[in-house]
């Protein structure tokens, strides 16, 4: 998987990264991707950062191509000031990642001006239609299939079929996995809310004069969780 496409051209060094879910983080990305590329650059081309002549770097473009569900302006700036625990906006230490929002009515001059990221656009969203009636695995060859018929991304799909449709099911199970995680997360939360609310309630009965054994079923909690409590 190829998530990071970086070119140098004209001396501005370009690093483009998609993105299907918003993700705020970016610049502190953006920074640790360029600080590598920055470092490689200057091996290659034998630059010592240690002289005393300033030597000079190509200059960074940051861009962000957001293609996710989640509702989102046309284009944002996301920068790494947001992210200092003490708030800084004297601008003295700064990364920006620029974010373009590639769904439909957001950014459709740029779309019908680079054919690519159009086409790539209408593989999305058929697969996106096609996950309405099929399963995931399907509905992305199904969507593969259509774009070929169509003349869409033909050259590069007969070539990577297998590999697109890799691609996608492994991008489409991790973003599962993550939100199964995050499902876990917000019940254990939940669950430790309640025995905390079910703590409260076992030591005020027990202060009243309850037994134990009453307390627990009144408060609805293991025994497990007052062991300690006697």
């Amino acid at each position: 998987m190829k998530n990071d496409v970086s070119i140098l051209l004209d001396s501005f060094l370009y690093l483009w990264e998609q993105q299907s879910t918003f993700n705020p983080n970016m610049p502190i990305r953006g920074f640790m991707y360029f600080g590598k590329m920055y470092d490689r650059y200057i091996t290659e081309n034998s630059l010592n950062i240690y002289g005393k002549m300033l030597i000079k770097l190509p200059t960074p473009r940051y861009t962000v191509l957001y293609n996710g569900v989640e509702e989102l302006p046309g284009f944002m700036q996301l920068k790494l000031s947001d992210s200092f625990i003490n708030p800084d906006c004297s601008g003295d230490f700064e990364w920006t990642a620029n974010m373009v929002n590639l769904n439909d009515g957001k950014n459709d001059d740029l779309l019908n001006n680079c054919r690519p990221l159009k086409d790539y656009m209408t593989l999305i969203n058929e697969i996106r239609k096609n996950c309405k009636t099929m399963e995931f695995e399907s509905a992305v060859d199904a969507a593969v299939t259509y774009c070929i018929e169509h003349d869409v991304l033909k050259t590069f799909l007969l070539k990577h079929r297998a590999e697109v449709k890799d691609v996608c099911i492994t991008e489409y199970n991790e973003k599962s996995f993550v939100d199964g995680i995050r499902a876990e997360g917000r019940a254990e939360g939940r669950a430790e809310g309640q025995n905390e609310k079910g703590l409260a309630v076992y030591r005020n009965l027990r202060k009243r004069g309850f037994s134990k054994e009453d307390a627990l079923v009144i408060a609805d909690i293991s025994p497990d969780l007052v062991v300690d409590e006697d």
